[in-house]
């Protein structure tokens, strides 16, 4: 039986088919080259490093392909890391499916993606629906296994509908207790807030990102989103403000200039936009990081989470006594 990504150890010695989910060619400090792979598998990552690699290592790997690999895990600042003594590319006498190792959305694409639809259906304002409606049906082949990051919170196959969905769900919440949020505006900038990552990232149809594009790298999807916005509400003739009050949900969300937000938000459905983000993001990690980690014992620091280690308590909620 092979042993799952989260079952490993400092020490082990594995042998197993993983997800390579990129890799690059690097050169070590006594100037021999190597392969540095990030392996995945449904439960998690892990960086493998194949020294001494030949021009044949080189060609014959690439990301998106299954492979077996033996190795011994190690511990490299604080974190695993696989040293890779020998590899080879699956076959078809391997009878695998690769569907079986990909991280994925705990819902089909199909299903989130009805329920955004119907979130939208609810929104009342004719000009705020029909911007929301038309960036998210012009994007409906890539959204549907498109992840949320590269290699940050909800980095699966439909990761990003998976956030959105969240956050919606979240949100409608929120809207029975403060009366002030304006349901529509918050609905659509909640689907609007990420929606250019589409544009910023290179993902293949794995949900697997190889780069950011270039208008990525020198834009960004903040800016890329903005731009969206005006484009297609010059296409609807829809109200000026409204535009501008999407665009600003956009712009601020991130919250502060060093992480890309130039304004903080000035209205509160901006404002609980992007604690609803933070909140997903975060419970999304802790989630992830205390699955692959026993009960009463500490995880490793978490650079997402300010470099905090969580605890998982044994202690369990009461229904599941």
């Amino acid at each position: 039986m092979y042993k799952k990504i989260n079952e490993f150890k400092v020490g082990d010695n594995i042998e197993g088919f993983y997800l390579v989910k990129s890799m690059g060619v690097k050169t070590s400090s006594n100037n021999k080259t190597y392969i540095d792979f990030n392996l995945a598998d449904k439960t998690g990552e892990i960086n493998g490093k194949l020294w001494d690699s030949t021009k044949e290592d080189e060609n014959q790997f690439t990301e998106g392909k299954l492979i077996k690999v033996r190795g011994i895990v190690s511990e490299w600042q604080g974190k695993l890391q696989l040293k890779i003594i020998k590899l080879r590319l699956s076959d078809k006498g391997d009878y695998l499916s690769l569907d079986d190792y990909i991280p994925k959305a705990p819902e089909e694409s199909e299903t989130m993606y009805k329920k955004i639809l119907s979130y939208i259906g609810e929104i009342k304002n004719k000009d705020i629906h029909n911007i929301v409606s038309y960036i998210l049906k012009e994007n409906k082949d890539k959204i549907m296994f498109y992840p949320a990051a590269k290699s940050n919170h909800h980095a699966i196959h439909g990761g990003l509908l998976y956030h959105i969905l969240t956050m919606l769900k979240m949100a409608e919440k929120l809207c029975e207790i403060y009366d002030l949020l304006d349901r529509d505006l918050l609905y659509g900038g909640i689907i609007l807030h990420d929606i250019a990552k589409l544009e910023e990232m290179d993902s293949n149809e794995l949900g697997i990102v190889s780069a950011y594009t270039r208008e990525g790298e020198l834009l960004g999807h903040i800016v890329q989103g903005i731009k969206n916005i005006e484009k297609v509400s010059e296409k609807l003739n829809t109200d000026k403000e409204i535009t501008t009050l999407l665009q600003h949900m956009v712009l601020s969300h991130h919250y502060e200039p060093e992480f890309g937000s130039p304004k903080r938000p000035m209205i509160p459905e901006a404002e609980i936009l992007h604690y609803l983000d933070i909140i997903d993001a975060r419970m999304f990690d802790m989630q992830k990081t205390l699955e692959n980690i026993k009960p009463r014992s500490f995880s490793d620091k978490i650079w997402t989470l300010n470099n905090r280690k969580l605890y998982k308590t044994a202690y369990k909620k009461y229904e599941e006594e």
